[in-house]
């Protein structure tokens, strides 16, 4: 079967959405069928680079479609075709069998095209009103597509707009690279989470928890990450690392930290407490949606409102001062998580795929 993913743009950085497209690709290329990612300079309705990054980008375009690159951050295997089009109308996307938009910007241009280029799909991994107009964003929810969204909070979503023909796959994770290597027990106090300059990823909520954590938990640490430096000076018992190769984050990062913490206001599904649960943290998390499809409040997380950083301030002390409590919380969410694999995931992408086509 001949597969097309159309992704907005080519990602230097990592994406946790764009993994999402990457490991389904490199899964359904093993399982011999044919797999298109198309990346593009721009898409209509997303806001265009100015000055000299609009130089910039233009100029990385025309190298990554000469040299066609792949990320540097992702594993893809080598059958996967690598397409960089300057924008995603029917004569730049490769002919298949299913075609899938990834965002609510690609809709239209999804939708317009004719059917050498496959049964029309669409794989949902947000609700995106953070990054488009309400109206265009239920459009894409309600359009006439062959829907796959990757937890049961979406799959809720679309049913309060009415949207039809959806097809619940969860995420999978990696468990080769996101695993125990250092025992639960004995872990020091560093509590690990990512930052964002994405005011929904709720950076400054999860910063003023561990403020307030720090202030009765006096000898806990803290070790944040993310893919670009922060904007303000962190005091000295944070460590901060930049772009963290995916190994590093596993094994200097997850394994050796007590708890995680989750302070997004909304999550599509939630890579990296998941990524952090398979690794022995304990998690702290806001009830951001995706969490619920594996962590479950006092058994496998400790889950608060989304929003308010005493809450969450909270549940980590209960977890530091407690080691029974932490340790009994991450053996949960290793169990959990464990059923989350990308295998499972491709099988029913496949089965999804075959089913549709």
């Amino acid at each position: 079967m001949r597969v097309t993913f159309i992704l907005n743009s080519f990602p230097r950085l990592p994406i946790g959405g764009y993994r999402v497209v990457y490991e389904y690709s490199n899964k359904l290329a093993e399982s011999g069928h044919s797999v298109s990612v198309v990346h593009c300079r721009s898409v209509g309705g997303l806001p265009k680079p100015r000055g000299m990054r609009a130089v910039r980008t233009r100029l990385a375009y025309f190298y990554r479609s000469m040299a066609k690159p792949r990320p540097a951050w992702q594993r893809t295997d080598p059958r996967v075709r690598f397409f960089f089009v300057p924008e995603p109308v029917e004569r730049s996307i490769p002919d298949g069998d299913a075609v899938f938009a990834t965002s609510w910007a690609l809709s239209d241009y999804v939708l317009g095209y004719g059917r050498k280029k496959g049964k029309k799909c669409y794989l949902f991994q947000h609700y995106e009103t953070w990054s488009g107009p309400k109206d265009k964003v239920d459009y894409a929810w309600k359009a006439p597509f062959n829907k796959v969204v990757i937890s049961k909070w979406l799959l809720e979503v679309g049913k309060a707009l009415g949207a039809g023909n959806m097809t619940y796959i969860p995420n999978g994770i990696d468990h080769e690279r996101f695993r125990v290597k250092t025992p639960v027990e004995g872990r020091e106090k560093v509590v690990s989470m990512m930052l964002s300059r994405q005011a929904w990823k709720g950076t400054d909520c999860g910063l003023r928890a561990l403020e307030i954590a720090k202030s009765l938990v006096p000898d806990m640490k803290a070790v944040l990450f993310g893919v670009e430096s922060p904007n303000l000076r962190l005091p000295g018992w944070m460590r901060f690392h930049r772009d963290p190769a995916q190994g590093f984050l596993a094994s200097g990062i997850y394994n050796r930290s007590s708890c995680f913490l989750w302070p997004s206001l909304f999550e599509g599904f939630s890579l990296p407490p998941a990524e952090a649960m398979a690794c022995g943290c304990a998690a702290v998390t806001t009830d951001c949606g995706g969490i619920r499809d594996f962590a479950e409040h006092m058994v496998s997380a400790l889950i608060s409102e989304p929003g308010r950083p005493e809450g969450l301030a909270e549940n980590l002390i209960k977890c530091l001062r407690n080691d029974d409590l932490r340790k009994r919380i991450a053996d949960a969410g290793i169990r959990n998580i464990s059923g989350f694999t990308w295998e499972k995931s491709a099988a029913l992408m496949e089965r999804f795929l075959l089913e549709t086509v």
